[in-house]
């Protein structure tokens, strides 16, 4: 089993705040769908990284980019602008750090040169 990390800044934050909102009553449905697709496909990550569902695959240009094997896994399939969380081993062997959420890119030639990721690094608790 692994356990999951957010990445810093950015993951950690747009987590904490969507936990928040949930937590609180303040999401909307999109949020709420949002979270419940997101701590799913985390939970999944945990137990095992190639789980089927999560169709994970290593996307090579962001790996060269950022000198470490980044994966990407999906929070839903067959929708248009499908939910992606881009995450990487480390920093220990038993962990996972998610570094970064979008949706699928459409436009395969560059798709992934737009995509700006979180740091992975201690987390804020």
């Amino acid at each position: 089993m692994y356990e999951i990390h957010m990445g810093v800044p950015e993951m950690k934050q747009f987590w904490d705040s969507l936990k928040d909102k949930v937590k609180t009553g303040m999401a909307d449905r999109k949020e709420e769908k949002l979270y419940k697709q997101f701590g799913k496909a985390m939970y999944l990550l945990s137990l095992n990284p190639r789980h089927p569902g999560l169709h994970s695959h290593e996307i090579t240009s962001l790996s060269a980019r950022y000198g470490m094997k980044v994966w990407e896994s999906y929070l839903e399939n067959k929708t248009p602008a499908a939910g992606r969380m881009f995450w990487v081993y480390g920093p220990n062997q038993a962990d996972i750090t998610i570094i970064g959420l979008e949706p699928h890119p459409n436009d395969k030639a560059g798709a992934y040169r737009k995509i700006t990721l979180s740091q992975m690094g201690q987390e804020v608790k």
